[in-house]
Order: structure tokens, then C-alpha cells, then sequence
């Protein structure tokens, strides 16, 4: 029998690589329906069907690798997702947010300050009462020889002595709040999705990373409300207006239980405000362009979280000119920061605002 091979190709994938990439649409069709796995396997079904997404497996056959894996078990006859399929979906939305990243963007938390920290660098400066024993010796050395070239009456003075420079690292309490108004899955474009993937994606981040950062996630339709870490993968949107007064209400008031200096909300919306409670605690709505009334009240609550020390950073997922202008009397009037980040960047842009905030003015 003749056997023929074919070119060897550096792309060509294995076996375990095309199922890591299968269980990595896998996890993203599990966030992007909530959690329903009935949903997931009978969306990568349709995808075999038509684009022979599976290969040479068949769907029981991939059941059975999840099984295997552990991402799956069943009971009752129905199948469900692990801990561990949710364990998967938080760091392949780290990861996924990371892939777009530039190095440089990627820190461990550095001030832009120096002083006496944790961290040494290169650099050196004059020593101060009070420095760490951060001494650089050879540097120090040379200065004392130096200024007296004589090393049979070797003395040392304060002014010869040289210590290193250190990064300072900054904990940060933050708030991200998510919209789930209607407007999120509105015309067929899923802004929810991505949202879910930040948050996800941040709370792993300084779950690994920054286990001293607070951070908390909340969710504003009608009404704001926290949200679990656990529960995040299952946020859904609803027949909601956007009452952005609210959450910043709730998130003023999550972050008033922070000691740190570093507060700050990070605010994901599409749309302008246009719901609130008023002084009785009945639901006021109006879709029609900029109620100002309802911005007004928003607008107050913006002062609140300046006078407080809370930064808000919005990131618009639309152009909307009503949102825009909303955006930024709200930016000008706090002080704080405003992106417009395509679904795309919406993580990156996120992350990188996020670790370069983590900034605290000290010198040592």
C-alpha cells in the first residue's frame, strides 16, 4: 500500500488545538446566551451543519470530550455546565482582553511617581533621611572615592550615598456598572455580550493579580442592583429604560465603604438617561430625547461622586448625538473621562484606562 503525505504546514492544527478552540466558542456562546446550554449545543450544531465547524467529530462525540474535561455533567437527563466551564469563561475573557493589548499598555500598577516602594529600578537618585536600605554600594563607592582619591583615608558621607529608585503600586475601588437597558440587544447588535466580558475579564484581573482592589458590578436598567462575580456569565438585558441616576446612586454609595483614596466608577452604556425615581419612589420615564428633568437629577448625583473623590470614566458603546452631549456635560461637570470604544476595544480600552488609573501622586 502506498502512502502519500502531504506538505507539512506550520499553521496546520492538531487534534487538542481545534479543541481548544472549540471549547473556547463554547464558553462564548455560554456567556452570550446566559448560560443556556441547551442553546449553546444546538447553536454549534447549526454551525456543523453548515460550516462543519466539529470536523471529524460528531456532536455526542464532543459532548462526551466536555464530559471528559469536566466542563459538563448532566443529571436528570439534562445536560448542565460545571464550575469549572465558568472558571474557563473568566480566563478566556482575561485572555481575550490581554491578545489585544500592547506590552506597553500592560504594567503591574506602577505609579509614574518614584520614591521608596517595592520595586527596584535602574535608576538612582541622592539619598534622604528616612530612604529604605535600597543603597546602590557601587555607585555610592565611587562617588566617596571620587571626591577624595585617597583610599587609605576612606570616609563616607551622606552626600556620597546614592539608593535605588522604586515603583510605587496603588490599590484602586472600583465600580463598573453595566447597562441592561433594551438598547443593548437593539437593531441585532449584542452590546451585552462584550459588556459581560469586561466585567468578567476585570474581576479575574485583580482576583489574580490585585486581590487587595475592591471592585464592584452593577447592573442599571429601571432600577440599579448589584451583581455576584458568580453571576455576571448570566446577566441579561430586559424591556428596560436607562436610569444612569441610579447607578451612580448605588455605586457612590458602594464606594463610600472604601478607606482608599483611588475611587473611581466605570460607567458601560449606549444610551442617554432616561428614567428615574422620583422623591416618592415612583418610576419616571421619558424616551424623547434629553428630559431635563431626569439629566438634571443625573447631573446632581455626577457633583456627588466629584465632591466624594469618584472619578467616573464612560465608555459609550453608540454615537448617539443625545448620548454624546449627555456624556459630556457629565464628563466636564465631574471631572472625569469619556471613550467612545467599539465593540472590539471595548475591553482594551477598559483595561488600560483601568491599570493607568491605579495612579496615586507620592514622592518619597
Amino acid at each position: 500500500m502506498n502512502v502519500i503525505y502531504s506538505q507539512w504546514i506550520e499553521s496546520s492544527e492538531t487534534a487538542e488545538q481545534h479543541l481548544e478552540k472549540l471549547l473556547g466558542m463554547f464558553t462564548y456562546l455560554l456567556l452570550q446566551t446566559g448560560g443556556d446550554v441547551d442553546d449553546v449545543l444546538e447553536i454549534m450544531e447549526f454551525l456543523d451543519n453548515r460550516y462543519q465547524i466539529l470536523g471529524d467529530m460528531t456532536m455526542d462525540e464532543f459532548i462526551e470530550q466536555m464530559r471528559t474535561r469536566g466542563y459538563l455533567n448532566e443529571e436528570n437527563g439534562k445536560i448542565n455546565f460545571t464550575p469549572k466551564a465558568i472558571q474557563k469563561i473568566r480566563t478566556d475573557a482575561l485572555a481575550e482582553v490581554f491578545r489585544g493589548l500592547k506590552k506597553s499598555d500592560f504594567g503591574n500598577h506602577e505609579t509614574p511617581h518614584s520614591g521608596r516602594g517595592i520595586e527596584r529600578l535602574p535608576e538612582t537618585r541622592e539619598f534622604s533621611y528616612g530612604d529604605a536600605a535600597n543603597i546602590d554600594l557601587t555607585q555610592t563607592i565611587t562617588n566617596a572615592l571620587q571626591r577624595q582619591n585617597d583610599i587609605d583615608s576612606f570616609n563616607l558621607l551622606e552626600e556620597d550615598i546614592r539608593v535605588f529608585e522604586t515603583e510605587h503600586f496603588a490599590s484602586c475601588a472600583t465600580v463598573l456598572m453595566i447597562d441592561i437597558s433594551h438598547s443593548m440587544i437593539l437593531y441585532g447588535e449584542d452590546r451585552i455580550t462584550p459588556a459581560k466580558q469586561v466585567a468578567i475579564a476585570l474581576t479575574e484581573l485583580i482576583r489574580t493579580k490585585f486581590p487587595k482592589d475592591m471592585l464592584e458590578v452593577l447592573v442599571f436598567g429601571d432600577e440599579a442592583r448589584r451583581v455576584s462575580v458568580n453571576d455576571i456569565p448570566f446577566i441579561n438585558v430586559g424591556p428596560f429604560h436607562t436610569n444612569t441616576r441610579d447607578g451612580l446612586r448605588l455605586a457612590r454609595q458602594l464606594l463610600k465603604k472604601s478607606s482608599g483614596k483611588n475611587k473611581q466608577i466605570f460607567m458601560v452604556t449606549d444610551g442617554k438617561p432616561s428614567a428615574m425615581f422620583d422623591d416618592a419612589g415612583r418610576l419616571f420615564k421619558n424616551s424623547m430625547g434629553l428630559d431635563q428633568r431626569i439629566v438634571n437629577k443625573t447631573l446632581d448625583e455626577a457633583v456627588a461622586c466629584r465632591r466624594d473623590g469618584i472619578t467616573i470614566s464612560t465608555f459609550m458603546l453608540a454615537r448617539d448625538q443625545y448620548l454624546v452631549d449627555f456624556v459630556e456635560e457629565l464628563t466636564t461637570i465631574n471631572k472625569g473621562r469619556a471613550f467612545y470604544s467599539g465593540l472590539n476595544k471595548l475591553g482594551e480600552t477598559v483595561f488600560v484606562d483601568y491599570l493607568n488609573n491605579r495612579r496615586k501622586n507620592f514622592r518619597g
